[in-house]
């Protein structure tokens, strides 16, 4: 298949590499040309504007947020202005889904974004969460193969899918939290936090965000950061967004925000979004 491939940070470049490996005629544009450079090596073609990237089938975007989105969506030389399919894997708000999908220009919109991290996109394991028409996620299925292990459809509506991956990060934060405050209490009482990790891992919470964001807590391992605090709070205020307008109360939310916030104070940008747990330990007096 023809597609563009827009936004080549560690998921993006990872994404655009197994649609290459999968075979797809792939045409990739970024806001620093030298990123693409090992996708170009691999068989890629870069694309000088974004609607030049767009003028397949399908192009695909992975970006940090809905300003930047926006930007090659809408603006001079944006997406809308060539004829292809529409697919966005990033995390964004619901209220820029909406957008997307009121204006989604000659080819059509599918909202798409994605669980995993790095690593997962590396090894397109990813799990894509998708909505939009039905004509469009099947010509979508064959792409969405090449960079996951499973694909969900849950609806013709484009901003369901964020309002699930939305959900999904808030639970991933709460999980954080929820670990951070249990190995604390254990830690004050003397149990090793490796000991109650090993311990909840292998009897009531055998799944993998309790032994992924398990293990950077025991051994605060933050750095490299496989997604940041930044874009963690970046997220943390859409679903509060979203809670607004829908009238939700969510008290968690409230906590797990100023915990991320306490973390890039104390510990940079840079760091990875499961550090909001180190809040937690300060509190209690632990360094």
């Amino acid at each position: 298949m023809k597609v563009g491939f827009i936004g080549l940070g560690r998921m993006g470049a990872a994404m655009a590499q197994n649609l290459v490996a999968a075979g797809h005629e792939v045409t990739v544009w970024n806001r620093s040309p030298d990123k693409a450079g090992p996708l170009v090596a691999a068989g890629a073609t870069l694309a000088a504007s974004p609607v030049e990237a767009a003028q397949g089938e399908v192009v695909m975007s992975m970006l940090a947020d809905d300003h930047a989105l926006a930007a090659v969506t809408f603006g001079a030389d944006g997406i809308t202005g060539g004829p292809a399919l529409h697919v966005s894997h990033s995390t964004i708000g619901v209220a820029m889904a909406e957008r997307l999908a009121a204006e989604p220009g000659a080819g059509g919109f599918v909202s798409a974004p994605v669980f995993g991290r790095p690593a997962a996109a590396e090894a397109a394991h990813l799990f894509v969460v998708a909505a939009g028409a039905t004509a469009h996620l099947d010509r979508c299925a064959p792409l969405f193969e090449a960079i996951g292990q499973r694909t969900f459809r849950v609806g013709d509506t484009p901003s369901a899918a964020n309002l699930v991956k939305l959900s999904g990060n808030f639970m991933i934060m709460a999980a954080v939290e929820a670990m951070a405050e249990a190995m604390t209490l254990a830690d004050k009482g003397g149990v090793d936090r490796r000991t109650l990790l090993d311990v909840l891992t292998g009897t009531l919470f055998d799944a993998p965000i309790y032994k992924t964001y398990g293990d950077f807590l025991v051994e605060d391992r933050f750095r490299p950061a496989g997604f940041t605090a930044p874009l963690g709070l970046k997220d943390m205020g859409l679903v509060d967004a979203a809670a607004t307008a829908s009238r939700v109360p969510m008290p968690l939310l409230g906590i797990v925000r100023d915990h991320l916030r306490s973390a890039i104070a104390t510990e940079g940008e840079d760091v990875d979004w499961a550090a909001a747990g180190l809040a937690v330990r300060r509190g209690a007096g632990l360094s």
